[in-house]
């Protein structure tokens, strides 16, 4: 992935390869449609180390036919007795969306949202987004993809429910417009199993079409999305909710603060761990080497001119003198003065031809 370009937002900031992973708390309707209850979860997610906040924008009517509105909805997780007023129940308006960015902007978070229909588009582009997320079920809805590529803003795509024909679409038409969009593997399971996760899917995605690639993830738990990180992925997406127990199915795939904060602290971690790329002594290794390592020390008392044998020396700590890697050089060697049992061999009790320092282990 590193060969690939990055985008640029308007606040400045840098996503893709070699940036920082771009972590996003995917507030989505988990705030169930409580304007108080989505800024305490702005506070949360900044608090716990996101980058970004996303939220989730309908308009009923653009959005469903009449049918799918009227459509009866119960169980455990409605809102209301149709679809449409469930829906309907979990929305915040325009107004509100509005104060939220200037919460998130205010708390150095950046706001977006993914809008499900073409009037929710036109409002929130109006709002002076710095990207507009196109979520999984809109990745084949080309008049919204064409809305979003004329505002000629960065955009962040998920992939979930598609196959490589469906993604080929999404970028082809985008590309018509720019080339300033992020790919999110994801699948739309909710919760996912991990073996449905399909992380290797990143890197061919990426290979593909020479975007940059990060990973959207439904999972419960936090493996996936750190290895997400440890194989590229510059941007992680995952629900974020103040309460897994709460009414509606988002909830039991979502983070609640604790553990989201957990997931920023080991993705920071886990690109610590990525920066060093060459095989090597490090400075603080060497007192441990020094410590831990062993030379080769004589064995037994032995005089001058005596010549070295397998029973004459052994290896013991610490690491300051001769290393064992030597002991062939060392053998048959003839003692150019008494030495004491356990005492470091050193190349001027030896009359041999001394290796060089880098051979001998001496600094």
């Amino acid at each position: 992935m590193n060969t690939v370009k990055g985008i640029r937002i308007a606040s400045g900031r840098h996503i893709g390869p070699g940036e920082p992973c771009f972590i996003v708390a995917e507030i989505g309707n988990n705030h169930q449609g409580d304007l108080s209850i989505a800024r305490d979860m702005v506070y949360a997610a900044a608090a716990a180390g996101a980058d970004a906040v996303k939220f989730q924008k309908r308009d009923m009517d653009c959005l469903f036919t009449r049918a799918g509105k009227e459509a009866p909805y119960g169980g455990k997780h409605s809102f209301g007795p149709t679809y449409g007023e469930h829906r309907l129940a979990l929305e915040l308006g325009i107004e509100a969306m509005a104060e939220l960015k200037a919460l998130s902007e205010k708390l150095g978070l950046v706001f977006f949202a993914s809008a499900w229909d073409l009037v929710s588009a036109r409002e929130m582009l109006d709002l002076g987004m710095e990207i507009f997320k196109v979520c999984s079920a809109d990745l084949v809805n080309i008049p919204l993809l064409r809305l979003v590529g004329e505002a000629e803003v960065p955009v962040i795509m998920s992939t979930g429910m598609s196959d490589w024909q469906d993604v080929d679409v999404a970028v082809a038409e985008m590309r018509r417009y720019h080339e300033r969009m992020v790919l999110l593997h994801c699948n739309s399971s909710y919760p996912c199993p991990d073996e449905l996760v399909g992380l290797p899917v990143m890197n061919a995605m990426a290979k593909r079409y020479s975007l940059p690639v990060g990973y959207s993830g439904h999972e419960t738990g936090l493996g996936p999305s750190i290895a997400a990180v440890a194989m590229g992925a510059c941007v992680v997406e995952r629900h974020f909710t103040l309460d897994r127990s709460q009414r509606g199915t988002d909830h039991q795939a979502s983070l609640e603060p604790g553990h989201f904060a957990g997931l920023c602290a080991m993705i920071r971690e886990t690109e610590a761990a990525l920066r060093l790329r060459k095989k090597q002594v490090c400075p603080t290794e060497r007192s441990s080497a020094a410590k831990l390592r062993k030379s080769i020390v004589f064995a037994r008392d032995l005089p001058a001119g005596h010549v070295l044998s397998q029973a004459d020396i052994t290896v013991k700590c610490p690491g300051t003198g001769i290393s064992p890697v030597q002991w062939d050089e060392v053998l048959g060697s003839r003692l150019t003065r008494s030495v004491l049992c356990e005492e470091l061999v050193d190349w001027d009790a030896l009359a041999v031809d001394q290796p060089s320092a880098t051979m001998s282990g001496r600094s």
